[in-house]
């Protein structure tokens, strides 16, 4: 590599690789707690806000608070959820996550 040109700059963080993605979000959820007394009385670790690497799923008191606008649509939380009670479908045709600079 000559003096003039730089080495591109990579992304060290998760926060700094999220900052490449960019997002159609509908005004429609393509995520979907079935049942939200499972997180709530059965589900005591609330797995799902651990191993979404979007961090879409957040336990705000007594409720899960879904933030589909952010979902990276990798469908972690379908298989994830030991209970079974995420619905996860793509989202519609134009909209969810929009992958830019490789």
């Amino acid at each position: 590599m000559s003096e003039t040109q730089a080495a591109p700059a990579k992304a060290a963080t998760i926060e700094e690789k999220q900052y490449l993605l960019r997002f159609n979000a509908d005004t429609q959820s393509h995520l979907h707690v079935m049942d939200p007394q499972v997180c709530l009385t059965s589900c005591p670790d609330k797995i799902c806000t651990i191993f979404c690497p979007a961090e879409v799923y957040k336990w705000e008191d007594i409720r899960m608070h879904v933030g589909y606008e952010g979902c990276h649509e990798c469908g972690s939380c379908r298989i994830g959820c030991p209970h079974q009670n995420i619905k996860w479908v793509y989202p519609k045709g134009g909209h969810g996550i929009v992958f830019r600079l490789g």
